[in-house]
């Protein structure tokens, strides 16, 4: 599997308890200095608690998944 494959299903793996809350992730891009950028959608974009989501849940659980993400970061929008 490629890196983003492997991205896309660690987030799959991820989905279903965000969408409990209304929210949900969008891959955005993996760049070249190990930083993945995700899009917060739903009630993830205005969660007081959406910092935390991505820090203690999202960013540990890809890094692990996929060694090769040194960071997590959420976007404003997705590009194009």
């Amino acid at each position: 599997m490629t890196i983003e494959e492997r991205i896309h299903a660690s987030l799959d793996s991820i989905r279903p308890y965000l969408q409990q809350d209304g929210g949900d992730v969008a891959f955005v891009r993996m760049r070249d200095d190990g930083v993945l950028e995700l899009y917060w959608m739903g009630t993830c974009r205005v969660c007081p608690m959406s910092q935390m989501t991505l820090r203690a849940g999202v960013e540990r659980k890809l890094m692990k998944e996929v060694p090769e993400v040194r960071r997590v970061e959420t976007v404003a929008a997705p590009a194009g």
